[in-house]
């Protein structure tokens, strides 16, 4: 029997070419609003702080000449930069590094099975309901220098009081003491949700090969959970590195102490904007953060990578001896 000649695309029905259509285009259809309020929202305001960086513009009076780098010269060149620049990197550091491993333990025991398991994992989420504003006024009051709770605490073990808002490095503390409260239950349910991705005959043959709980997490689920784990700390860079409403309300002046103590970048762009009024100066300064937190991040992704190549690498040698 002869073969059936295959019809041509001109062949096609009004129906068949309206379908093959829709196959093509409909996933961009699908992703063009997220794109469209990308531009709107993200690309067009940042490409208009850098134009406003380049120019003399005033909160009050508008645009003004062009001036080029002038304006990150003079933010490189203030000193108060370098100090909002370290203030931030320290709170970012007793913020990000403790919360993401209190996260990861919270996480873990989660994981097990726990009477009323629902209960503790709405928990942990609670602090992050409360608003941003009444977690600081509460901290900010925690840690008074004369009536504070934790100073009071202190007094009773034999230590001197804290000057929380007066010292650099108390402040710090107090200021990464809430940003921890708040963020570690989020992100411990976001390691959680990967955690119960994780296939459970893997612990069992980690139990039948002698490893315990401990080992069994370090060995098996952090591993298998590396991707959501630099997923979380690369979002807690950026958010350790953009810290803004603590350290605003941290004191009821909101400058970020007396002598900028711990003011951070964030802080200080805020000054220059709305205080001084300065907007081409302080578009600058969100230029230099972006490209400050934009470093980190990448930092954070290629340090991940390496050490998953590292650890591939080590686990395929441990298969390797075992099975000789």
């Amino acid at each position: 029997m002869d073969d059936q000649p295959v019809p041509s695309t001109t062949q096609l029905t009004w129906r068949q070419r309206l379908s093959r259509w829709d196959v093509r285009v409909s996933p961009y259809l699908y992703v063009a609003p997220f794109f469209v309020l990308f531009l709107l929202v993200g690309m067009f305001p940042l490409l208009y702080t850098g134009w406003v960086s380049v120019h003399d513009w005033s909160l009050l009076g508008g645009k003004g000449d062009f001036v080029g780098v002038d304006n990150y010269t003079k933010v490189f060149g203030d000193q108060y930069f370098w100090v909002a620049l370290r203030n931030t990197v320290s709170i970012f550091l007793l913020s990000s590094v403790p919360q993401v491993l209190l996260a990861l333990v919270v996480a873990g025991l989660l994981d097990n099975e726990l009477r009323g398991k629902v209960l503790w994992r709405m928990s942990v989420l609670v602090p992050f309901v409360v608003a941003p504003a009444a977690v600081a006024l509460i901290f900010g009051n925690l840690f008074g220098d004369k009536y504070g709770l934790v100073n009071a605490v202190l007094g009773v073990v034999g230590i001197d009081p804290v000057r929380w808002h007066v010292d650099t490095l108390a402040s710090h503390v107090a200021i990464a003491s809430m940003v921890n409260w708040r963020w570690t239950g989020y992100n411990a349910l976001i390691l959680l949700a990967s955690m119960q991705a994780v296939p459970r005959d893997l612990y069992e043959s980690a139990a039948l090969d002698g490893a315990g709980r401990v080992r069994q997490f370090l060995s098996v689920t952090i591993p298998m959970i590396r991707p959501t784990l630099i997923f979380v700390v690369i979002t807690s860079t950026i958010g350790g590195l953009q810290i803004f409403t603590e350290p605003r309300l941290f004191d009821n002046v909101g400058l970020g102490g007396s002598d900028r103590q711990w003011q951070t970048v964030t802080l200080y762009l805020w000054e220059l904007g709305w205080r001084i009024r300065d907007l081409g100066t302080a578009s600058a300064v969100a230029w230099l953060l972006f490209g400050f937190i934009t470093a980190f991040a990448l930092l954070n992704l290629v340090l991940g990578r390496r050490l998953s190549h590292l650890h591939g690498h080590a686990h395929g040698r441990g298969l390797g001896r075992r099975r000789r």
